[in-house]
């Protein structure tokens, strides 16, 4: 049996092998993913200076949701991320998948993100 902790630790692993081949610059910052049980978060990056351009969350005041852990919220956040990113001038980025599968709530996050104006 795959206890969480193992699966969270294949997780990491995953993530630290894409990682290596990822990076983000001002220019075309890393879209990072995080995803937990009852909330999904996203955030550019420029990995060059360290600093986050822009992020969304469904802990933000503007997406009012009943459920925070299912595809419709990831797609509010998919979008909101994808605005906040086109008002700072930032079109094309690099998608960081943070080691989760490319499916699911992640897929719908991309997927928003692609339908708003990004380009990966």
């Amino acid at each position: 049996m795959i206890t969480k902790a193992d699966k969270n630790a294949v997780r990491k692993k995953r993530h630290g092998r894409v990682r290596a081949k990822l990076s983000g610059t001002e220019t075309r910052p890393r879209l990072n993913v995080f995803r937990s049980n009852k909330h999904i978060y996203a955030q550019l990056v420029d990995d060059v200076k360290g600093v986050t351009l822009a992020s969304a969350s469904t802990l933000d005041k503007e997406i009012n949701l009943e459920s925070t852990g299912n595809v419709d919220a990831a797609t509010k956040v998919g979008e909101l991320v994808a605005k906040r990113a086109v008002e700072k001038g930032i079109k094309a980025v690099v998608f960081d998948r943070g080691g989760y599968l490319y499916h699911g709530r992640i897929r719908a996050l991309a997927d928003a993100a692609r339908e708003n104006g990004l380009e990966f």
